[in-house]
């Protein structure tokens, strides 16, 4: 059983992780929770978490997949890497997580093919990350691009209809979370962010 999480169902809260100012993230418990939904975790999975930050979904992926799957994150900065290291460990997913120090796409060439890939943003080299992502997916795989800006949601929709894939799924997601102040409860608007998805035939 993973330390500091009991549940089966994800949602870690936000404050539960290590975090650094020097690395984005974590992913926000509800964008976290709706991406594992997206991407159909069975037991037993290998995953890519691409661009992995401070771990967060890294983590809840593991705790999906189990001591049967596996799940390479991979972040090129080194300091993210650690960071998502030691939410690993705290979590007590070090068995089935290999954490990689790698720019991508270079970086997902030598990786297994995989059950799921999850994808932070991509930056200008989306569309090629999106080519080698397609190539390493099996089967029925998903893929999930978190993407908080407008640009790379356009570019995933389009770069995933060229390849071909099918159920591809767009959800723009708006979270408000309460915050108390002397006279009640304020709710603090998040940055929105939309959530492509789709399955390889």
């Amino acid at each position: 059983m993973a330390k500091n999480w009991i549940y089966k169902t994800p949602g870690i809260p936000d404050e539960a992780f290590d975090q650094s100012e020097a690395v984005p993230g974590p992913t926000k418990e509800e964008i976290r929770v709706i991406t594992i939904s997206k991407a159909r975790l069975r037991e037993g999975d290998t995953v890519l978490d691409v661009g992995c930050g401070t771990g967060g979904l890294t983590v809840e992926a593991a705790l999906q997949v189990g001591s049967r799957g596996k799940v390479y994150a991979i972040d090129e900065d080194e300091a993210a890497a650690r960071l998502t290291s030691a939410n690993v460990e705290k979590f007590g997913a070090q068995s089935n997580v290999i954490i990689l120090s790698g720019k991508a796409p270079q970086a997902l060439l030598n990786l297994p093919n995989a059950d799921a890939i999850l994808i932070g943003g991509g930056g200008t080299q989306l569309r090629t990350i999106l080519q080698i992502a397609a190539n390493k997916l099996k089967s029925n795989g998903r893929i999930v691009v978190n993407a908080i800006l407008l640009e790379t949601a356009t570019t995933a929709i389009a770069e995933l209809k060229s390849l071909g894939f099918k159920d591809i799924d767009i959800t723009n997601i708006s979270v408000a979370k309460g915050k108390q102040i002397n006279s009640g409860t304020m709710m603090l608007a998040r940055n929105p962010i939309t959530i492509v998805s789709a399955t390889k035939l």
